[in-house]
């Protein structure tokens, strides 16, 4: 009887200490990026197009989803501090 094979986690496209060690205009900068990366993706998917890795949609979703997390955070923590 063969054991069950377990699903391999993806990396995430960045790790959550790099976030928080990155300056808020470089996570800015960082999050336009990924939002025309992300823009160009859809625009292949919804023409047809084979893509690369249809799996990147998913981590670039969540680290956009992320990094919005973390810059909100630190502005409510600026807030908090005042």
């Amino acid at each position: 009887m063969k054991k069950p094979m377990r699903k391999k986690k993806k990396m995430a496209l960045i790790k959550k200490n790099e976030f928080l060690s990155m300056k808020e205009d470089h996570l800015k900068e960082r999050l336009n990026q990924l939002k025309k990366e992300l823009l160009k993706l859809n625009a292949q998917r919804a023409i047809k197009t084979t893509l690369e890795s249809p799996g990147k949609i998913k981590s670039i979703k969540k680290t956009i989803a992320k990094i919005n997390t973390i810059l909100k955070q630190g502005i409510k923590s600026r807030e908090v501090k005042k």
